[in-house]
């Protein structure tokens, strides 16, 4: 079976780009493939992408599609065949079908009888078939950011394309795109390997040929290289190893094509400032990987992943270079750390008057000022549900968390916000409380992150994050499809990961009611987000994640609780008849109610049959047995003595007509099943649960 290979050679790609470009490129691919029959089945299909191209290799592609029947339905057999012949309509049924009309037939369907016909659709070859689809499924990739680059031109994309290759084996599918033509010529390295193509006489060759003119390919090449060079060049420092750093190496990843390391060091007095201050300047302006000893502290010494392959004297060049960059970088830092140092943060309260929160808001001064009033609710209902917390380093904290706004050093590294607060506040004596909670604020930043470590700085993220929520909803800021400018979602997140894995004894109804924002639609916005974490972040299936919500989604701690139990009891038979069941009672009261039924007084002595009194005692029963259980939050004793309600239920549907003709039987019966309902519900919606 031949080999298919699409490249797409462009200008430089942004690195925080590709790997998703290229997994949704081998999507397409595979998709296109498979919705015209071209994959065999032990079909395989591989991913390149460079700074300077997209690829695929697509091995198994079956050269032409298959033959096959179809059957093709045409008008209704009562116009089809009329007075023992076929009508004109069948004729030309017959024509469009490309058969003759003695090839018709009578063919019963839902719908009635209709005129039929079989018909056999060659296959087209593959070539043929790819040189028309492919613009599409190249134009189709997204982008965050598209360009034009041909003046008058309508296509758009990431960057220029200078080239194309298609090639089915040693055939070239000459589509045309963005004004080039697919041929079988690629590029190698722009500087290593200069402009001359590189020929391609097979598909199968592309990775050999590319690393011949010094590209390689595949990023897990790359990966693989710049790990074991970063590790030769730390070998030649004494007692170092490199600083872990996996983000980082996913840039340098996708920044280069033939990656080199080179070490480089600096002036040891640098290190008397704060690594988080030296790791930013080398991280993420140089992509220079720190370098620490054993113990974990940072060297004098720095590694850089070059695009490029040069010998010692363009080392010694280049080296220089970096260290020159690195230094100044340093020394600004080191100026701006002092400088800030002549204001206390304490005076800098006063200058957060001057910094926008948000134009229709205020400013930060405003937004501490808010931050303070909740920060004061919140610190007192935790404590008074037994947590310990320093209450005046709380307050403290969230006077000075902004401040570092006004810093010359945030304003230099922004990513260093919160952290240079922090920091000050150790530096400035402040105690370790109050610079801990500073420093940790915006933490958790993502899924990944782990959530701050002291209870003070806990109430300091949930402070901040439920102030600029809600402020932002009350503006119309509300986040909506894949539109968040504000950060909101991740703000939500936050909070309801700080609520779950902090055990914080808080509701977010009160939450949002310290920050004096109505439920709704604040409310919904953190179900939505708890509804998330439920299922990105401890993996529950959605329907027991839609059952524990739709009973109480209010108290996060208590939800996670409830998904628990009710996930390590779903597979028993007895628990799964009782969700049927409630399901089934939802349903009968919903129709009863819109029938205009009213149970709220009837009679019990009404109920003789002995499956109406059993079920009605193992309600009552119940109902005590679940109350007492829920109180001491045994979710999971609770929701096995739902589950040994589930023959009593069977048996009573088996017996028992509940819309029995008679008025007052009738409300009986449904204000008993009202009651089974009550009585089951607390913990779970049961109905949600599906293969009930």
């Amino acid at each position: 079976m031949p080999d298919f290979l699409l490249e797409i050679g462009l200008e430089e790609v942004p690195s925080r780009m590709l790997a998703a470009a290229q997994q949704e490129l081998a999507a397409r691919v595979d998709t296109l493939l498979h919705e015209h029959r071209l994959l065999e089945s032990a079909f395989q299909i591989t991913a390149f992408s460079t700074p300077r191209r997209l690829a695929i290799l697509v091995s198994g592609v079956i050269p032409r599609q298959p033959d096959i029947e179809e059957e093709l339905i045409g008008p209704s057999w009562k116009i089809a065949w009329q007075q023992e012949s076929f009508s004109p309509a069948a004729t030309a049924f017959a024509r469009k079908a490309g058969v003759t009309v003695d090839a018709l037939r009578k063919i019963a369907t839902p719908k009635g009888e209709y005129v039929g016909a079989t018909v056999l659709r060659q296959g087209e070859t593959a070539s043929a078939i790819l040189a028309t689809a492919l613009p599409a499924c190249v134009a189709g990739l997204s982008w965050p950011k598209n360009m034009y680059w041909r003046e008058g031109k309508p296509e758009r994309f990431v960057r220029p394309v200078r080239w194309l290759v298609a090639l089915l084996d040693s055939e070239i599918l000459p589509f045309h795109f963005a004004g080039q033509v697919a041929g079988n010529s690629s590029r190698g390295h722009r500087i290593l390997h200069g402009a001359e193509a590189v020929p391609l006489h097979h598909a199968s060759e592309y990775a050999s040929r590319l690393r011949e003119a010094f590209v390689l390919v595949h990023p897990d090449d790359r990966r693989h290289i710049i790990r074991k060079a970063l590790d030769r060049a730390t070998r030649l420092i004494p007692n170092a190893r490199w600083r872990e750093d996996a983000e980082l190496i996913e840039t340098v990843v996708h920044l280069t094509e033939w990656p080199t390391v080179l070490s480089g060091a600096f002036e040891a007095e640098y290190l008397a400032l704060p690594q988080e201050v030296l790791v930013t300047v080398m991280r993420d302006h140089q992509k220079y990987f720190a370098v620490e000893d054993t113990h974990g502290a940072l060297l004098p010494h720095f590694l850089t992943v070059l695009n490029t392959e040069v010998d010692e004297a363009g080392q010694a060049i280049i080296r220089h270079g970096n260290e020159r960059v690195l230094r100044s970088r340093f020394k600004d830092a080191q100026f701006f750390w002092n400088a800030d140092q002549k204001t206390p943060l304490a005076e800098r309260v006063e200058l957060l008057r001057a910094v926008t929160f948000q134009k229709e808001l205020g400013s930060y001064f405003w937004k501490t000022e808010q931050n303070l009033r909740i920060a004061e609710v919140v610190s007192k209902t935790i404590q008074s549900r037994g947590k310990i917390l320093n209450h005046a380093a709380l307050l403290q904290s969230v006077l000075l968390a902004k401040t570092d706004l006004t810093a010359e050093l945030v304003k230099e590294f922004t990513e260093l916000q919160g952290i240079v607060g922090g920091l000050y506040a150790r530096a400035q004596g402040l105690g370790e409380t109050v610079a801990a909670a500073i420093y940790a604020q915006y933490t958790p930043a993502s899924m990944e992150d782990s959530i701050p470590s002291t209870i003070e700085a806990q109430i300091l993220g949930l402070v901040d994050r439920i102030q600029t929520i809600s402020a932002m909803f009350s503006i119309g800021n509300i986040p909506s499809g894949s539109r968040d400018p504000f950060a909101l979602r991740r703000a939500g997140n936050a909070i309801i990961r700080i609520l779950a894995e902090a055990a914080l004894p808080l509701r977010l109804s009160e939450l949002i009611a310290a920050a004096g924002q109505a439920e709704t639609p604040v409310a919904a916005f953190l179900r939505e987000r708890l509804s998330f974490y439920l299922k990105e972040s401890r993996g529950f299936s959605y329907d027991v994640i839609a059952a524990v919500l739709a009973a109480d989604a209010d108290d996060v701690l208590d939800a996670c609780a409830r998904c628990e139990a009710l996930t390590r009891v779903r597979g028993s038979a007895d628990f799964m008849a009782v969700a049927a069941a409630s399901r089934r009672i939802r349903n009968i009261l919903a129709q009863a109610k819109q029938a205009g039924s009213d149970w709220s007084a009837a009679d019990n002595g009404l109920l003789a049959e002995p499956e109406e009194q059993a079920l009605l005692a193992a309600s009552e029963r119940l109902s005590e047995q679940v109350k007492a259980l829920r109180l001491r939050h045994e979710y999971t004793l609770a929701l096995e003595a739902i589950a040994s309600l589930a023959p009593t239920v069977d048996a009573f549907f088996a017996r028992i007509m509940v819309m029995a003709p008679q008025a007052d039987l009738r409300a009986a019966r449904l204000r008993l099943i009202d009651s089974v309902l009550a009585s089951i519900s607390g913990i779970a919606e049961f109905a949600e649960i599906v293969n009930a």
